[in-house]
């Protein structure tokens, strides 16, 4: 969802900007849990990578752990500035594999305007196109990182709105009662307010409507300044200021379900990396995502030992 680094010709320039020539080996001492068992990666030299949101580095640290546990020596290249950047590292093979967003390929990498409202059709799209690119996609989590918009609970209470659609309805009713705080991205984008204002049949006043910063918008929506708050449902301030998501119940959003996108040389090499992070990944939902990425933004804890704790309590490793 965010811009990648400079590319040249087609080709990522590996400079220090975009993270590609840094790197350091994982050195956490796990063993096989539930999975690795028989370390069937082991002889394998694998580079894991990710963006540089708190959100991508956990989730680069848990394929990594995987990886390990199952017999793997592993390279660290997550936080890589940017989409593209942590992208074509996979694709070019300089990395073997991140979590990636089906929303994100199908609409950023693949050219597409229209996203899919099926997850599952979605990540099948996303998965066809991209074999084409050397690239393949590994079975999609249910953790959907997309848009949504949310409130405190005083206002839940006060106007006991669950859907977009009971907000709609309630901006038909009483339309000084929806006020909403967005970033300038979100506010002109057709997959963000306009588009969700036309699939809803809302039409706010320009006054109802106040652009800010994105971490802003927490704040103000748990402190009340803002009724609605557009949010990442993922997010882990949602559950640290206890807010309220509205469920977007005509699908209007794009699915972002991340999945793992490996290089196809290195799955054909490695098969065994489709078993390994399976079960990891089917564990992955908005709840376990927002703890998890609270952790980090909201306790301070380190990414890398979030995702260690997280995969030792499920029993992944030991």
């Amino acid at each position: 969802m965010k811009r990648g680094c400079l590319l040249t010709a087609g080709v990522l320039v590996l400079a220090s900007a975009c993270g590609l020539t840094s790197g350091s080996p994982m050195v956490d001492d796990v063993e096989p849990g539930t999975i690795g068992r028989g370390k069937p990666l082991d002889g394998a030299e694998l580079t894991v990578t990710s963006k540089e949101f708190t959100e991508q580095l956990i989730l680069g640290a848990i394929m990594g752990i995987a990886f390990e546990a199952a017999g793997a020596d592993v390279l660290d290249r997550t936080g890589i500035q940017g989409s593209i950047g942590a992208r074509e590292a996979v694709k070019s093979g300089d990395a073997d594999g991140m979590y990636e967003y089906t929303g994100t390929a199908w609409i950023t990498y693949q050219g597409n305007s229209e996203p899919i409202a099926d997850p599952q059709a979605q990540w099948e799209a996303v998965r066809k196109a991209d074999l084409r690119n050397g690239l393949t996609w590994l079975p999609k989590a249910a953790l959907n990182n997309t848009y949504a918009l949310a409130m405190n609970q005083a206002h839940y209470k006060k106007y006991g709105t669950r859907t977009l659609s009971e907000v709609a309805a309630l901006a038909a009713k009483d339309p000084g009662a929806v006020s909403v705080c967005v970033e300038s991205e979100f506010a002109n984008r057709a997959d963000g307010l306009p588009g969700m204002e036309k699939a809803y049949g809302m039409s706010l006043p320009a006054r109802n409507i106040t652009q800010m910063d994105t971490g802003i918008i927490y704040t103000q929506v748990a402190k009340g300044s803002c009724v609605y708050g557009e949010v990442f449902t993922t997010d882990g301030r949602i559950k640290s200021m206890n807010l309220a998501v509205m469920r977007d119940d005509r699908k209007f959003f794009p699915n972002y379900n991340v999945a793992p996108e490996i290089n196809s040389k290195s799955l054909k090499k490695w098969p065994a990396i489709a078993e390994v992070l399976a079960p990891v990944t089917k564990k992955l939902t908005n709840t376990v995502a927002r703890t998890l990425n609270a952790k980090v933004d909201v306790a301070g804890e380190d990414p890398h030992q979030v995702a260690l704790d997280w995969m030792k309590d499920e029993g992944f490793v030991k």
